[in-house]
């Protein structure tokens, strides 16, 4: 997951300053939402900034600040006068990736997602340039793909990383892609993506359309389609795509095919406590 900018692409950039709801556990609510808008930035911040953009008084900011200090879940720079997570809240997140929760989560969806289509789905998460994929549904009297389970894949190549990299900021984009070199090809294909210009025109396409596709680039003679999974922040989490042989799926279903499949991100995205891609 990539956590690079203060705020997912759509998002003003800090959580709300207060909340419409009263808690009726405040100061437990209050420490989450410290520990979020950390996690939300770039660097550490001072302990009256988080308190202006939470609407918090400063005094019960302190006091939460150092309890959360004695626990290990943030980390007080003397010298900066800052606060940043600590190792409790990496150790947090060490215990989310070995819980493997969104492999858990999607493979029901997929697997009802197989049920209706009768194609095979998988679920992929971004690696640097790569896509990897974390879940594998393969639909009954369907030929294996390259895309099992622990398989990495040129995130340009494939419609679940053109998902993934459409839902980043652009900047972003073109960090991953600094040059020609970053691009690959496994097949010679018309219209193949070898450079940003044409990763960017594609990816424009993309938002546009709400979901991404793929002709071939990856296996020739089968096609899939992709939509992101977002997180709270709107940030692209993960794809799910279906692959399916082209000449069994005329192009004038592929519509109705990417409308499942944008139900099925989209519904992982609310199972994430995350906001659905619009």
């Amino acid at each position: 997951m990539l956590l690079d900018t203060e705020a997912g692409p759509g998002t003003s950039g800090a959580p709300q300053a207060a909340s419409k709801a009263t808690s009726k556990v405040p100061a437990a609510e209050n420490t989450l939402r410290i520990l979020k808008l950390l996690a939300s930035r770039r660097g550490p911040m001072a302990a009256s900034q988080i308190a202006s953009t939470l609407g918090l008084p400063r005094s019960s900011v302190y006091h939460l600040l150092g309890v959360m200090e004695a626990n290990g879940f943030v980390l007080h720079l003397h010298e900066e006068q800052r606060y940043g997570l600590g190792i409790s809240a990496f150790e947090l997140s060490s215990a989310y990736s070995r819980q493997e929760p969104l492999s858990r989560l999607g493979r029901p969806l997929l697997a009802s997602l197989v049920d209706a289509l009768g194609e095979s789905a998988h679920l992929a998460v971004l690696h640097g340039r790569d896509v990897l994929y974390i879940v594998e549904e393969r639909a009954k009297n369907r030929p294996s793909l390259v895309t099992e389970v622990g398989v990495r894949l040129p995130s340009h190549l494939t419609a679940s990383g053109r998902a993934i990299l459409a839902a980043l900021p652009k900047s972003q984009v073109r960090a991953l892609y600094p040059n020609a070199a970053a691009f690959t090809a496994r097949h010679e294909v018309e219209g193949a993506i070898m450079k940003y210009s044409a990763l960017s025109s594609h990816l424009d396409q993309v938002r546009q359309r709400g979901y991404a596709t793929e002709h071939g680039e990856v296996t020739p003679g089968f096609g899939s389609i992709a939509a992101a999974v977002t997180d709270h922040l709107g940030w692209p989490t993960a794809a799910v795509a279906v692959t399916f042989l082209e000449d069994k799926v005329p192009a004038g279903q592929w519509p109705a095919l990417a409308a499942r499949v944008q139900k099925a991100a989209d519904e992982l995205s609310v199972r994430l406590h995350g906001r659905p891609a619009k």
